[in-house]
């Protein structure tokens, strides 16, 4: 019994991975671990699983039809969970092809290739095969104040070339289900957080830049409300939806924490003047308020009552806990930290931000 795990070496996907093998549902079955190491997926993420035999890791990219042929003749496993994806919404704005090509595309091949090998599968192995497609909330688009969390019923209206793509790939999901009865099942998230992140999202980023002394770059007037989803969460209702998920369906797995921007960026802050002084002055003294983003979207919210509901799935942590562990894990780990802000990176900020 083995797994498929797509984009298994970036933040969300890699702790999914570190979770799935130390759990003691899972530790005996082994991880087949694809990706194409981009900018945001990182080796070292996976680091203690270094010569660990539970876990496969092949450099490669799912729109390769090919590698993902002989993988799935090769290792033959029981579920395909696809993380794979561009996810930054600026990078989406200022580069928006190779969304089209990861997301869209890449997802297609994968899907494709799901197929044909569920097809022709045995009987027993093709009714416990399960593909899972990871998303994100964003494909529902922008709430006001006043509208109720986004549920599973929402309507689409992606607003960035990001969760455009992201909601294309949903699509191309449920078509492989209702045309061709592949068993799916899809998540979508809010936003994520927690160790691995990499530093161009809004909390790694604060973290990091507080400790050089750096401003800390607020898009807009900061009260761009998000929920917040530790994301060893995230992987613990991935695990709990393959296991008991109905085939076909949607299920949106959120945090229960609204914040707007501002304060996420205020609270990082008072957790940095406690746990790692400046000699400066409080980090809030950093803020600074930055030209929006186009297309900015003003408010998600995840309606987490079905996971609920159906699986008995809630989170364990608190914003308050969840954002404390985060923090203290980057001053734990100046050394990853450093090793991810390569010289590409720091021009993409620089682009980004201004100076």
């Amino acid at each position: 019994m083995t797994i498929l795990v797509t984009g298994g070496a970036g933040f969300i996907g890699s702790n999914f991975v570190l979770d799935w093998l130390a759990s003691p549902e899972y530790r005996d079955e082994p991880v087949i671990n694809l990706d194409a190491l981009t900018y945001a997926g990182n080796l070292e993420n996976l680091k203690a699983l270094q010569g660990d035999a539970r876990h496969i890791f092949v450099k490669g990219d799912i729109c390769d039809r090919a590698l993902i042929d002989r993988l799935l003749a090769e290792h033959k496993p029981r579920a395909i969970v696809h993380f794979a994806a561009e996810s930054h919404v600026d990078r989406s704005i200022s580069g928006p092809g190779a969304f089209m090509k990861t997301n869209v595309e890449g997802t297609f091949t994968l899907l494709e290739a799901a197929r044909a090998y569920w097809s022709a599968l045995a009987e027993d192995a093709k009714q416990a095969f399960r593909f899972h497609h990871v998303s994100t909330d964003e494909v529902y688009g922008s709430l006001k104040a006043d509208d109720p969390p986004f549920a599973e019923t929402n309507p689409y209206e992606p607003n960035s070339p990001y969760s455009a793509s992201k909601a294309a790939s949903d699509h191309l999901v449920r078509a492989w289900h209702h045309t061709y009865g592949l068993p799916v099942l899809t998540t979508n998230c809010s936003n994520n957080y927690g160790p691995y992140h990499f530093p161009e999202k809004l909390i790694p980023l604060m973290i990091v830049n507080a400790l050089a002394g750096k401003p800390l770059p607020v898009y807009g007037d900061g009260q761009q409300i998000r929920d917040w989803l530790y994301v060893k969460d995230h992987a613990s209702a991935i695990r709990t939806v393959l296991a008991g998920g109905r085939v076909g369906e949607v299920y949106n797995v959120g945090g229960w924490n609204e914040m707007a921007n501002i304060d996420i960026v205020k609270t990082v802050c008072a957790l940095l003047d406690e746990l790692r002084p400046s000699a400066g002055g409080p980090y809030a003294r950093l803020i600074t308020y930055v030209k929006d983003r186009p297309g900015h979207d003003r408010r998600y919210a995840i309606d987490a009552r079905k996971i609920e509901r159906e699986l008995g799935w809630r989170p364990a942590e608190t914003f308050a806990t969840g954002i404390r562990k985060t923090v203290q894990w980057y001053l734990d780990n100046p050394e990853w930290v450093s090793h991810v802000q390569s010289g590409s990176y720091r021009d993409w900020v620089s682009q980004q931000y201004g100076s």
